[in-house]
């Protein structure tokens, strides 16, 4: 949905724009950036920051998502930065990460059981006090993800790349060999 957004955007330019425009801290990027790089680190291959994962994410938030989402990731990167995320060594980032994800699933899954029974006050206020849009976490991975892999880092790095290719046949992949992408 955030791509049609956008691409609405591109079609009607002098549509009304969104009200509030998202923009991230300097601490908040680089917090961002370490987070991305943890989600897909740097082997033989481009890690996330070297794709311009970070910068994707921002774009993207502030191009394609509203308010909601604009205050859980603020509200989600604030959390770590309060929790010393940047202070902290590999294994103590990870076990964060892990305890952010956990509580997001949770977190997802008791949404989700609410709205499933919609109509009683319990409902309605359960849908006010999450008018804070999509999980931190479910929206940095999701953005990760999408913003390396259709980086031209990602896809090379991932994929055989053929810019043009041959004739349509059947290929058997051997093994460590990658896939294609045209």
């Amino acid at each position: 949905m955030p791509t049609l957004l956008a691409i609405e955007r591109l079609e009607y330019p002098h549509a009304e724009a969104p009200a509030a425009v998202f923009q991230l801290n300097n601490i908040q990027r680089t917090i961002v950036a370490e987070v991305a790089e943890m989600i897909i680190p740097q082997t033989e291959t481009a890690g996330a920051k070297e794709a311009g994962v970070p910068s994707f994410i921002e774009l993207m938030l502030n191009d394609c998502y509203r308010t909601p989402e604009h205050l859980s990731f603020i509200e989600g990167v604030e959390e770590l930065r309060a929790a010393g995320f940047l202070t902290k060594n590999g294994a103590e980032k990870t076990e964060l990460l892990r305890k952010v994800e956990k509580d997001t699933k949770e977190l997802i899954k008791a949404y989700n059981m609410q709205q499933s029974k919609m109509g009683d006050n319990e409902d309605r206020e359960l849908m006010k006090v999450q008018t804070k849009g999509l999980p931190f976490w479910r929206l940095m991975k999701e953005l990760t993800l999408l913003g390396y892999f259709t980086s031209e880092a990602g896809i090379k790095g991932s994929f055989e790349y053929v810019p043009i290719p041959g004739k349509l046949e059947e290929v058997k992949i051997k093994p460590n060999q990658k896939i294609y992408a045209y």
